[in-house]
């Protein structure tokens, strides 16, 4: 088998990677930084490295051009921005949605094309806890990952209607110990999972064709309370939280 998985050179991308190495897949890991590809690259068996920008349409056009025939995409790639919603950076945020959404957008169509023509493949698109609702503060982030699950679950179920053998599945973890904070200008509030713990969970609820995957009990509660609690209490809420997570 074949796996390519973006945003793949740290974190929940390159411990996802080296699990299905290790389940004898051939991975193939894109990311920006070439440096950090390589090292990546360097510990994990039938490893190879794409460095490309995401953010740009074309690039992702490019990447499934060249990389064909792969059994399992993971759309991991994405970042967040911290602040009030009139103060943060508009180039930044862009750049955020060109990644997080149109980047996923571009590569899910392209693949899950090639994957119902054959009627087998995995489709694993990581969005965030913050998909079941809205962020003050982190607005922007908020509104990319809800696009992602929202257009995840849909995709699942028009497979399903057609018995299709494709799978198409969405991660939706709580704080997780990597790289994503630093660039977010954000210090987590609560205890994260490792990425570790994370990848191991979600890979082995994608290959059992789990539609939405949610790891740790905290997280699972959180989705939950979210879906019935009042709408402001769950806004002020998440705007305390929020604003506690600004690095000072």
């Amino acid at each position: 088998m074949k796996a390519l998985i973006t945003g793949g050179s740290s974190g929940i991308g390159l411990e996802i990677a080296r699990l299905l190495s290790e389940k004898g897949c051939t991975v193939f890991i894109a990311a920006r930084n070439k440096e950090k590809l390589k090292a990546a690259a360097g510990n994990i068996k039938n490893c190879r490295t794409i460095a490309v920008d995401l953010s740009k349409p074309e690039k992702c056009t490019e990447l499934h051009d060249k990389i064909k025939d792969i059994d399992i995409l993971v759309n991991n790639a994405g970042f967040g921005a911290w602040g009030e919603f009139v103060n943060t950076d508009l180039d930044n945020e862009l750049n955020m949605i060109d990644l997080n959404i149109k980047a996923v957008h571009i590569l899910t169509k392209l693949y899950l094309r090639d994957f119902t023509a054959k009627d087998k493949g995995y489709i694993l698109n990581v969005a965030s806890l913050a998909a079941f609702g809205s962020g003050p503060l982190m607005a922007g982030y908020y509104g990319t990952k809800a696009y992602v699950y929202k257009l995840t679950t849909a995709i699942n179920e028009e497979l399903r209607m057609k018995k299709s053998h494709v799978k198409v599945s969405v991660l939706c973890p709580g704080p997780v110990d990597t790289g994503f904070n630093k660039r977010a200008g954000v210090k987590f509030s609560m205890k994260p999972l490792t990425d570790k713990y994370v990848a191991k969970y979600c890979v082995d609820k994608m290959l059992k064709n789990e539609m939405t995957i949610i790891p740790g009990k905290l997280a699972k509660i959180t989705a939950l309370l979210s879906k019935f609690a009042p709408e402001r209490l769950v806004l002020k809420a998440c705007y305390m939280i929020q604003k506690n997570k600004g690095v000072k």
